[in-house]
């Protein structure tokens, strides 16, 4: 119960804080704007690291990838499991959220733009739709790579970068041991900035609900309990299937009696990362063969993530209804995929990256990003339990594929 406490006692006190904003911007209303300035300052800390962040945590899992063993068939066998399990996520997000409004308010408009008045527009209505493409994913001048509005060129060189890392082999293991460093830097750097984070996320709801009503407080209690029940129907309904589909009856039976191990670290420590050894034991015990298992898990702890990926549709469709926004259903798709392929393995903190992408590429106000660590930190337990277990799921799969009915034996 101690360690349980530990783990937990940084979400448990955001959540204190976001539901003690909340009751004092239901109770002083418009009066609570007086504590705007402390939510900015929470906004502008993570604003200001956003930049580095990016390039180094892209940079660095890129340029440190390994060949795993049977590499060719192993890796291709993965990432066709990871895309069809990550859709079927998408579409339960999309098809779970399409009838019912996570937040209903009628001053969608006003807080639109309210909270774009400090942004500017760059595009013009004369550039066509290849030149805003190359606008978008490269820039004319490195300097420009260094602010938040060129994210998507940013990421983009990024992953470049990381992979001319990976490429140089010996000559440019110094340079990632450099940048790995940095890194390890940047992520202490966001363990600081998460210290304020009760005071300025509390503070920013607190404004947020003083300012537009309390439909938006009731709009995330909403948000987490639709959640909730989705994410218990994936956990029990939909990751049996795959068990089945891997290996029958004796398939479900491994599973359930293996799985417990995975869901209980996932739960207690709350990150995909912490969950990687006890995970990949869990997929041993299974019959998943040692080198799938020590492929696919720490793969799929980066870029399979499949409570992140229904996290990352609730995200889109919160916002698409507090701002009435209409959005067609495969951008909804391809935005949820994208970001959160690049969301690291980090426990708090990690999905800037994700949030900022959303928010870049659907065209909402990037001063919207707080109301997307909202929500993130709210679902953040049951997203968790779903990233771990998913890829033990996957790893069954890939084991079905690979090794045929027999690993199911080993």
């Amino acid at each position: 119960m101690k360690k349980f406490l530990k783990n937990y006692r940084q979400l448990i006190i955001l959540i204190v804080a976001i539901i003690i904003g909340g009751v004092l911007g239901v109770i002083f209303k418009e009066k609570i704007t007086f504590l705007k300035p402390f939510g900015d300052l929470f906004l502008n800390l993570l604003l200001m690291i956003i930049v580095p962040l990016i390039f180094l945590t892209l940079s660095t899992s890129i340029g440190k990838m390994k060949e795993p063993k049977r590499i060719g068939k192993i890796l291709l066998t993965t990432i066709i499991v990871f895309i069809i399990t990550s859709l079927i996520s998408v579409l339960i997000g999309i098809f779970s959220t399409r009838n019912i409004k996570l937040v209903d308010t009628k001053n969608g408009e006003y807080i639109k733009e309210s909270l774009e008045v400090t942004e500017e527009t760059t595009e013009t209505e004369s550039t066509n739709y290849l030149e805003r493409t190359v606008n978008t994913i490269s820039v004319n001048d490195f300097s420009k790579l260094l602010t938040k509005e060129n994210m998507i060129a940013l990421i983009l060189f990024s992953v470049l970068f990381g992979l001319s890392l990976n490429l140089s082999k010996e000559k440019g293991a110094k340079l990632l041991e450099v940048l790995e460093s940095a890194n390890e830097v940047i992520q202490k750097l966001i363990k600081l900035i998460m210290y304020y984070a009760p005071i300025g996320l509390g503070c920013y709801f607190a404004t947020l609900v003083g300012t537009y009503g309390n439909e938006i407080a009731l709009g995330y209690g909403k948000t987490f309990i639709i959640y909730l029940i989705i994410s218990i129907i994936v956990y029990l309904v939909v990751y049996s299937l795959y068990a089945f589909i891997a290996g029958g009856k004796k398939g479900i039976t491994n599973y359930w009696k293996n799985i417990f191990p995975a869901t209980i670290t996932a739960l207690s420590t709350c990150s995909s990362a912490a969950s990687i050894p006890v995970n990949a034991e869990c997929s041993k015990k299974i019959g998943v063969s040692d080198d799938i298992a020590n492929t696919v898990i720490p793969l799929g702890t980066n870029f399979h993530k499949d409570g992140s990926i229904i996290g990352s549709v609730f995200k889109i469709m919160f916002l698409v209804n507090l701002f009435n926004s209409d959005i067609a259903f495969i951008k909804i798709l391809a935005v949820a995929l994208l970001a959160t392929l690049l969301v690291t393995a980090v426990p708090i903190g990690g999905g800037t990256i994700s949030e900022m992408l959303i928010i870049t590429l659907l065209g909402f106000p990037i001063y919207a990003l707080p109301i997307l660590t909202i929500i993130a930190t709210i679902i953040d337990a049951p997203a968790t339990v779903l990233n771990v277990t998913g890829d033990t799921a996957s790893s069954m799969l890939v084991s079905r594929i690979i090794d045929k009915k027999k690993f199911l034996k080993q």
